[in-house]
């Protein structure tokens, strides 16, 4: 493989592309709803995570949804004139901002998940649920617990 003489570099780099196209081949079939509503996977990640976790700082944010902070503030901008999220003052931190959802953006993502949910669990089906639960373990494991 390419100079790669270390079979277990080589397994290594071969699971990685795998990994890559099944996580680009289930986006590919979760982004056509998220069009509908003009919402991308950040965007939805985003306002999922206020929904469930409540408000939360930028910084948090970035953190949950894997964004850089440049990122992460156009993708706050884009939501807030939207009217989707509001930014607002943390209170005993000066330099933060929190996060939260709007009443528009609460409805939009109350909406929007349980159909979000129901493509991904299509876009899984090809797994039994035992395999989806090992998957899950492994992939557990890959990101330190996250």
């Amino acid at each position: 493989m390419f100079g790669v003489t270390d079979p277990a570099v080589a397994a290594a780099v071969r699971a990685y592309v795998k990994l890559m196209r099944a996580s680009r081949s289930v986006a590919a079939r979760v982004e056509p709803l998220l069009a509908e509503f003009g919402l991308t996977l950040v965007q939805l990640g985003v306002l999922e995570a206020i929904l469930h976790k409540g408000r939360l700082s930028q910084r948090a944010l970035g953190r949950l949804v894997l964004t850089s902070p440049g990122n992460m503030t156009d993708v706050i901008d884009k939501l807030a004139a939207r009217g989707l999220v509001a930014r607002l003052p943390c209170p005993n931190d000066r330099r933060a901002v929190h996060v939260d959802l709007t009443e528009a953006g609460k409805a939009l993502i109350e909406q929007v998940f349980p159909r979000h949910a129901t493509d991904i669990a299509a876009a899984m089906g090809p797994l039994s649920a035992q395999e989806i639960a090992g998957l899950d373990d492994l992939l557990r494991r890959l990101g330190k617990g996250d």
